[in-house]
């Protein structure tokens, strides 16, 4: 009995091997009479191939990158689109057949060749979405040379996130990058490496529409594996690097020149009279609304970030400027509508002030300092040789102690017209010395 089924197996096992010699039978050359579909099928065939392992290696599957970037535009601040076509070139020997094909040239398919074979999933880390472009099938091309050299390309659209540093907004200069790593393998398995020569192609006609591409450079690196569990697992990186200097030109037209504009408008009150409250309101009004308005119009696109941009810090000091000339209205009015006459020791710039802040005070406070310097005089040492006079009330000036000063005096109206004219001068003075300090700051910071 044991003896039946020893031969019973001893049968089966010769037919086991007998049908898998048929159905997977070793690959002998030539096979040049074979269409590239036939061949194509001997190499992948499940017996032999395994299109969801990698290549089998003893060190990391190198796989080269070059890209080409048609287009790039900008989303928003903080997002990028670009069309990229992608060539990735990689080494599989078992679909190899130099010598089993020695007069065959390279085997050329699409979709349906690359559904057929192992391909590395690359994808980009800083990406919001990405898609593959074409009609009616994703545009690809996979290329098999005869030593196993594999060329897969496709073209794609991804848009990407850039994190942008705002504080010299519109005047900011960013770096931004698109970044590939390994899905599926970490860099044990994947090493990703830029192509030794021409890396990457930037078409000709690119020009983005707010920026200008200055610099471009790669690196090569590693970050965290994105599925593997372990940790200390990582997985090869390859980025593209690009400096973007944003276009001010726009922002110079619509903003920074309208905004000049709008605060040398809101000095025309200077030559308003002072009493002409409904005109010189509606206009400083009107001025600060419409700088608030066109501030809007260019930040509402800006993300809400911590700290001020310099495009607000020109809108917060023209602000300040058409305020201020509010204020002097305010300021001036209040004088306008005064009835007594402001005595003056001297018709200088801080008399002037000093009476239309404090008229009633001037004279008085001038008296009460004569009185303490003509008591302090009394009770002065006497020096040798030096002589005493004593105050005799009713007694010449000459005889009773030094003369007093002449006073004058300056109507309201007089005083409010005289502050307008000084701030027709120290208004754009002003204004001009900011603008010095502010163009420097953008230059050099």
């Amino acid at each position: 009995m044991e003896l039946v089924v020893a031969v019973c197996f001893l049968i089966m096992w010769h037919v086991a091997r007998a049908s898998n010699s048929t159905e997977c039978p070793a690959l002998e050359g030539p096979l040049d009479h074979l269409t590239q579909d036939e061949l194509l099928s001997k190499l992948t065939a499940a017996c032999r191939y395994d299109r969801l392992v990698k290549p089998p290696t003893e060190d990391p599957l190198r796989v080269e990158l070059q890209i080409n970037i048609k287009y790039i535009e900008s989303v928003d601040n903080l997002q990028f689109k670009a069309h990229v076509l992608v060539q990735i070139r990689f080494r599989d020997e078992r679909l190899r057949y130099d010598r089993l094909s020695p007069n065959r040239a390279n085997l050329i398919g699409q979709e349906t060749l690359r559904k057929k074979i192992w391909v590395p999933h690359l994808v980009v880390k800083n990406e919001k979405n990405s898609n593959l472009m074409g009609l009616d099938k994703s545009d690809m091309s996979v290329i098999i040379s005869p030593r196993g050299e594999i060329f897969y390309t496709y073209r794609m659209t991804t848009t990407f996130y850039c994190w942008m540093n705002l504080r010299k907004f519109p005047f900011d200069v960013q770096v931004c990058e698109i970044e590939w790593i390994s899905w599926s393998y970490n860099e044990s398995h994947v090493d990703l490496s830029w192509t030794k020569k021409d890396p990457y192609f930037i078409s000709d006609n690119l020009h983005l529409t707010e920026f200008s591409m200055d610099e471009k450079w790669i690196t090569r690196g590693s970050v965290r594996s994105p599925v593997s569990e372990s940790e200390g697992s990582s997985s090869s990186a390859l980025v593209f690097h690009f400096r973007l200097r944003r276009e001010s030109g726009y922002y110079i037209l619509e903003y920074y020149l309208p905004s000049v504009l709008l605060v040398i408008m809101s000095w025309v009150s200077f030559w308003i009279q002072a009493d002409a409250a409904p005109a010189r309101v509606t206009l400083g009004t009107a001025t600060m609304l419409s700088l608030i308005s066109l501030n809007g119009n260019v930040s509402k696109n800006l993300p809400k970030v911590s700290y001020v941009k310099a495009s607000e810090v020109w809108f917060f000091g023209g602000s300040a400027f058409i305020f201020c000339s509010l204020a002097e209205f305010a300021f001036v009015n209040v004088i306008w509508r005064r009835r007594k006459k402001v005595e003056l020791i001297k018709q200088s710039s801080k008399n002037i002030l000093k009476g239309a802040l404090s008229p009633r005070l001037a004279r008085k406070d001038l008296r009460k300092s004569e009185s303490f310097s003509s008591l302090d005089s009394k009770h002065s040492p006497v020096g040798q040789g030096s002589s005493t006079s004593l105050h005799v009330p009713g007694a010449h000036p000459e005889e009773s102690g030094p003369p007093t000063p002449a006073w004058t005096e300056m109507t309201p109206h007089e005083i409010a017209i005289w502050i307008d004219r000084r701030s027709r001068v120290v208004f754009p003075a002003a204004f001009l010395v900011c603008n010095l300090i502010y163009w420097s700051l953008i230059c050099i910071l």
